[in-house]
């Protein structure tokens, strides 16, 4: 049977699906959270506190350029990097989902910071704008069609060139 010559939208399926196991854990984690404050937070120093949440804001400003810049290097290299496979679809479906994962993952931890803030005794707020942040970022670092188009292009073209 012929490899198609576009991949197809339904390859993404299993990322679409991780984004939206993502989104539950964060959006049922923030419930957790505002259901059970009195039980799971601890009251830690106010200067403690504004000090470890300034660190991570600056940490979870810094996630989003270095998320993209992991990224950016990984689609590269997805397109670059050798491959001695056959079957062109199935190397760039696995790469693609290796880069969104990743993408994915470093961003939902951003969430766990207001998590965090809040168990050590921060009000909702915090816990909403790292939740609000994460929420962006997946939708910032979600599967595209066209991003998985143009890294099975580029491994189309190596194999034509690798092979002449």
């Amino acid at each position: 049977m012929p490899e198609p010559v576009q991949p197809l939208k339904s390859d993404l399926q299993p990322l679409w699906l991780l984004q939206g196991l993502l989104l539950t854990s964060l959006l049922m984690t923030t419930v957790f959270c505002l259901q059970s404050a009195e039980q799971i937070q601890t009251i830690m120093a106010e200067e403690q506190r504004e000090l470890t949440r300034s660190i991570l804001y600056v940490i979870a400003i810094i996630t989003f350029p270095m998320t993209n810049l992991i990224r950016h290097i990984q689609l590269r290299l997805n397109q670059t990097m050798p491959f001695s496979e056959t079957n062109i679809r199935s190397v760039a479906k696995k790469r693609y989902q290796l880069t969104v994962t990743v993408s994915m993952l470093l961003i939902t931890s951003v969430g766990t910071y207001g998590v965090l803030m809040f168990i050590w005794g921060d009000k909702q707020n915090t816990l909403f704008i790292f939740t609000g942040l994460s929420v962006l970022g997946l939708f910032l670092y979600r599967p595209k069609l066209t991003e998985y188009e143009a890294l099975y292009e580029a491994l189309v073209n190596k194999s034509q060139t690798d092979n002449h």
